[in-house]
């Protein structure tokens, strides 16, 4: 049997307006809906970004969700890596009302970093690899 080859599909997220954070997605880090749909008994929304998507559904009948309350076990965050002027790009989002974390800083000498804060406690950590 040959080794299998898996590659990333989705992060999928869980949002009590589907709707309002699928927006947020596409009006500050420029994602695209691509389909806004019910999907057993709960609105999902698929947002698209360069080989990266993102599913955002709502709260099924009989299901309960929490609030996030600081660091969990499981997923701290997840990354967008940036190919443009980096310390431009963050400038750009802090002008469209995005709220920083961690302002831009050197993680190494080929990396920086920063983190944002996205819809339903989401974190969001965005990479500038240093071209050398």
């Amino acid at each position: 049997m040959a080794t299998p080859r898996i590659s990333f599909d989705h992060i999928h997220l869980l949002s009590r307006d589907p709707v309002k954070a699928a927006d947020w997605y596409v009006e500050k880090l420029d994602g695209r809906i691509t389909a806004s749909t019910e999907v057993r008994g709960a609105p999902q929304v698929l947002v698209q970004f360069e080989g990266a998507t993102i599913i955002i559904r709502g709260q099924r009948t009989g299901e309960s969700a929490s609030d996030k309350g600081g660091l969990q076990w499981g997923i701290d965050h997840y990354g967008f890596q940036v190919d443009t002027d980096f310390d431009d790009y963050c400038s750009q989002l802090k002008s469209r009302g995005v709220v920083f974390d961690l302002d831009p800083m050197d993680f190494g000498p080929e990396l920086r970093i920063a983190f944002i804060q996205a819809p339903d406690g989401v974190s969001i950590e965005l990479l500038y690899r240093k071209k050398n």
